[in-house]
């Protein structure tokens, strides 16, 4: 039974990626804007006048890029392309290759956004343990306020306040930038992961600040809930020492629908906090795409997108998979 479900739910991951990878493909086009030949009037303008044969070399790239195929010919194509994961080149980059961008973009956004994540995630679920746990100290509600406050700040928002604070007023770090320009990437220079730690300090506190109060709020309401379960009554009737009652009985099953979240929010990272990496000018995924987006680049976005697309289908997948390790009494066995 277990593998007839996995196999059901291994074609419905597979649907929703074909699904999604169609719109993908269909929603730049709609735009009926032509790349080609407003990348190569932007390159003729630079030099002050128009080049002759510029209507020619927009042709020659549109073979040499495929636009010139009618569109269904175009998305079996992308289809094709996409299931050998060739993301084809860049348009506003050639001759650099998708994939080629998105490996010197990624690491960027994944270190950021996969830290920050994580951090928010712990800190704000064991404070929002605590804030609805009736034997903590008092002075915890008032984290509550805070909390609630920060919750409903998007993180650019808050992005922007801590860069006027931190970065313009007292210039404690740097304003933009995932490491000082200029300078030559050496990963294996201490002084470099310095550079690019004092760099990320205020994007990752934005999307922390911000995080912990969503994080804490949703613990919080699950905990008040899982106080009046049966099984809470009967472990304080045995007596059962009071950390006890807490990890293992209060935290261990209300954190299970915060789980859920933090699955899908570790599949967002690719693509998550746009704004913020756009804000501080980091050199993440999220200011590839908006370049992208600005520039009509069809295949860096399609890229980038699918790449989203398919983290966040896979981080659902193994969820499916692993939820009955987390609970117990979810099976996929019919009764």
């Amino acid at each position: 039974m277990r593998f007839n479900y996995i196999a059901r739910r291994f074609v419905v991951f597979i649907v929703v990626i074909w699904a999604a990878a169609t719109l993908n493909f269909f929603i730049p086009r709609l735009a009926k804007h032509d790349p080609i030949r407003a990348k190569m009037l932007e390159e003729a303008a630079r030099g002050g006048y128009i080049r002759a044969g510029i209507d020619e070399m927009i042709k020659e790239y549109d073979t040499k890029f495929g636009l010139d195929k009618p569109l269904w010919v175009q998305y079996l194509n992308y289809l094709w392309d996409i299931s050998r994961l060739e993301l084809g080149h860049s348009i506003a980059h050639y001759p650099k290759t998708v994939k080629s961008i998105l490996r010197d973009s990624l690491p960027w956004s994944i270190g950021l956004l996969g830290t920050s994540t994580v951090i928010a995630f712990v800190i704000g679920s064991l404070l929002g343990a605590l804030l609805a746990w009736s034997r903590a100290s008092k002075l915890l509600k008032y984290l509550f306020p805070p909390l609630l406050t920060l919750s409903a700040v998007p993180f650019y928002l808050l992005g922007l306040v801590l860069m006027f604070l931190f970065a313009y007023q007292t210039r404690w770090f740097p304003m933009f930038g995932g490491y000082t320009s200029g300078t030559i990437i050496d990963w294996h220079s201490l002084s470099f992961w310095g550079d690019v730690l004092h760099h990320s300090v205020l994007p990752a506190l934005s999307m922390i600040l911000a995080g912990l109060g969503m994080w804490a709020l949703g613990m919080r309401g699950m905990m008040v809930t899982v106080q009046g379960e049966d099984y809470m009554i009967l472990a304080e009737a045995k007596g059962l020492k009071e950390m006890t009652l807490f990890f293992r009985y209060a935290v261990r099953n209300a954190i299970l629908p915060q789980t859920t979240s933090f699955v899908l929010s570790l599949g967002n990272i690719v693509g998550g906090a746009v704004l913020v990496e756009v804000v501080f000018a980091y050199p993440g995924i999220g200011t590839t795409l908006f370049y992208a987006i600005r520039q009509f680049d069809y295949f860096l976005i399609q890229g980038i997108v699918f790449t989203v697309i398919v983290s966040i289908a896979i981080g659902t997948f193994l969820l499916d998979m692993i939820y009955p390790l987390l609970d117990p009494r979810i099976s996929y066995r019919r009764v």
